[in-house]
């Protein structure tokens, strides 16, 4: 009996197989595209880079960090959360241009997993995260930060691409909302004030006593504290309870996002028309 029972059988490894297929398939597209366009990728990392020199060469003989160091130093792995955190933009825009092309709505007609087109699109997110980290790591290289190696390194690398996997449902969402790719490209108004009101260029006990403290809750501000913590660069930590567990908020604030996200992005992703 239990041979011909559907949830147990040969057919619930059927779906699961097919459904991890379907999954790669739009991993599959997603990079086709990055591969015959990649200006898109250049253009995403052109902003972090050119802030990097900006703040690194421009204004960085004036920065200051809390408890001394290189400003250099400090600044770096706030770029790579700021790339981190504008990613979802990139996310948006990808899934409005397919939701407005009709191509959410052909993967909807064709005999394919439903939970494949979100885990496809959030799978190619993390690869291109990835490529994206390591080119903008190796500028920093050039440029002369030098971080602490080992497991530390290797910990930071995953704090960012947990923060990255928890925007990914942000971007999905606000895809499925906005009504054109014009109007995704408008969330950069929201983000870039988000991410100046946080440590990612100065810390919270620099700026005035209400903005700080808006800077120190900041979830984009836990993952560079952490991360500046776990590549043994300066931290310029306060007294706040969330600076001085930062590497404690940056596991929690990603887990928040995504339970916040995530349903919204497939409840709003089951109610588009068939």
């Amino acid at each position: 009996m239990s041979a011909l029972d559907p949830t147990t059988g040969p057919a619930a490894h059927g779906r699961v197989y097919w459904a991890l297929a379907d999954c790669w398939n739009i991993v599959r597209r997603g990079l086709t595209h990055y591969q015959r366009q990649p200006v898109n990728i250049a253009w995403q990392l052109g902003f972090p880079i050119l802030s990097v020199l900006l703040y690194g060469y421009v204004f960085g003989s004036a920065m200051t960090v809390p408890g001394g160091g290189d400003y250099r130093d400090f600044l770096m792995p706030g770029m790579f959360v700021m790339t981190m955190a504008f990613g979802f933009i990139n996310t948006a825009t990808v899934v409005v241009y397919d939701s407005t092309k009709g191509v959410i709505d052909r993967f909807r007609s064709m005999p394919m997993a439903s939970s494949a087109v979100v885990a496809g699109r959030g799978v190619t997110d993390l690869i291109v995260a990835c490529a994206e980290l390591s080119i903008l790591m190796l500028t920093a290289l050039a440029m002369g930060w030098r971080p602490d190696g080992g497991w530390g390194f290797l910990a930071a690398f995953g704090l960012l691409l947990w923060l990255r996997f928890a925007l990914i449902w942000l971007g999905v969402w606000l895809g499925l909302l906005v009504p054109n790719p014009e109007a995704a490209g408008g969330l950069f108004a929201v983000a870039f004030p988000l991410t100046m009101i946080s440590s990612i260029f100065v810390a919270p006990q620099l700026m005035p006593d209400w903005l700080g403290w808006v800077a120190a809750w900041n979830p984009i501000s836990s993952t560079a504290a952490a991360t500046r913590e776990l590549f043994g660069t300066p931290v310029g930590g306060g007294d706040s309870w969330v600076e001085q567990h930062a590497l404690l908020m940056a596991g929690v604030w990603p887990v928040i996002l995504t339970a916040v996200f995530l349903p919204l992005a497939v409840r709003r992703f089951q109610r588009l028309s068939r």
